[in-house]
């Protein structure tokens, strides 16, 4: 149903992606969620040019599988902040000069 988009365990944490990139449908979700323009994306991502066709494929994946693609935003912002406490926390305990 959606032949642009894959998600492979080996591959970004098997989060779905474009296929033959790392290019996230979460990514493309956020850049489009801040105004980027699907015309714009194409050229947005260091990869290769992405096709119309494959980023509204994105864009379709994620209104078909809402919960799963907020859940992976949710995780990334846990993990985010997990890092910021782990460097905050060695920063804190690092000897000072």
């Amino acid at each position: 149903m959606f032949p642009h988009i894959t998600a492979d365990p080996d591959v970004c944490h098997g989060r779905p992606c474009i296929a033959g990139t790392r290019v996230r449908v979460m990514d493309i979700v956020a850049a489009h969620e801040q105004g980027v323009t699907p015309a714009d994306l194409q050229d947005y991502f260091a990869t290769r040019p992405l096709t119309l066709a494959e980023i509204y494929a994105a864009l379709a994946y994620y209104n078909d599988h809402k919960s799963e693609v907020e859940a992976d935003f949710a995780e990334d912002e846990r993990l985010a902040a997990e890092g910021i406490a782990q460097e905050t926390e060695i920063r804190r305990l690092r000897p000072k000069p």
